[in-house]
């Protein structure tokens, strides 16, 4: 399998990859962050740009910083080095642990952050935890630079809120307290998950202050379950408590079903992971204290 013919530019400079995005418009550019979602849909010809930018070359879109009481995540930090960052373990171990479920090595070495964010498959796990985390992505366009909250970010299957032109060029993850969780099921490690959990739970004396909640592969876009946080608030987690904070949560869900997976199939595992994500969620917030 090959992809149809396409012209390919490496800038070295935000600026100038900006400048042929919109020189090329017409040919329906798209950015190469990583590589490892766009080249196999061109492979298989789902996709047809026309011409590609590749953003590897850009120094300034790979830092990882704290800035405050936030976790700056350039968009084309790879994968492996944002798992194994200090700052990330530290300011989001949330992040650092979903990305031990994506792909195996070799993708994480090439993947990026952003790159998965502006994908914005479904079943990933990225854009789950940018949607827990509350996580305001910066996206920069011949206008300027904008961010947009992950709560607005993501339209759709395979859809964001990035306009023609722009490129996605850093996330920003709040420092959150408490106890987190990543847990999702797949067929076989590395695989696209059925469902995924995203979790962060704080609690203040044994009761629950703050809960952030999120699911991917049960709907077009990652899901925040709200109902879900606010049964658990005011709680002590116990088992009725956190029962009952499940099934508020799945109440609302209408997956779609696939070869992998009925609609009854997925909410069933819903119901099981998001236990499992909130009683461990909860389980380090304690260990916390």
């Amino acid at each position: 399998m090959k992809p149809p013919p396409f012209d390919y530019a490496v800038p070295t400079t935000l600026d100038e990859a900006l400048e042929l995005l919109a020189t090329h418009a017409d040919d329906e550019p798209r950015v190469l962050a990583g590589g490892q979602s766009l080249v196999p849909l061109m492979n298989f010809r789902l996709a047809q740009p026309r011409y590609l930018v590749d953003l590897r070359l850009i120094d300034d879109l790979r830092a990882i910083r704290a800035d405050g009481d936030v976790l700056v995540v350039g968009a084309m930090a790879r994968q492996s080095d944002v798992q194994r960052a200090p700052e990330v373990l530290v300011g989001a171990p949330l992040l650092a642990e979903a990305l031990g479920y994506v792909g195996h090595a070799p993708i994480r070495n090439s993947g990026t952050v952003g790159g998965s964010l502006a994908h914005a498959d479904p079943a990933a796990e990225l854009p789950a935890v940018a949607l827990a985390l509350d996580a305001e992505l910066v996206a920069a366009g011949s206008a300027g630079a904008r961010r947009i909250p992950a709560a607005e970010f993501f339209t759709g299957p395979f859809s964001t809120a990035l306009e023609p032109g722009e490129i996605l060029t850093e996330v920003r993850f709040p420092r959150r307290a408490g106890g987190h969780a990543f847990v999702e099921f797949a067929r076989t490690h590395g695989n696209f998950a059925l469902v995924g959990v995203a979790a962060v739970v704080e609690l203040d004396g044994g009761t629950v202050v703050r809960a952030a909640l999120a699911l991917s592969g049960v709907a077009g876009t990652p899901v925040r379950a709200t109902a879900a946080e606010q049964a658990l608030l005011g709680t002590a987690a116990d088992a009725d408590a956190v029962a009952a904070a499940v099934e508020a949560g799945v109440a609302g869900l209408s997956p779609s079903g696939d070869l992998h997976g009925s609609p009854e199939t997925r909410i069933d595992i819903a119901r099981s992971y998001l236990r499992r994500g909130i009683t461990l969620a909860c389980s380090r917030a304690g260990d916390r204290r």
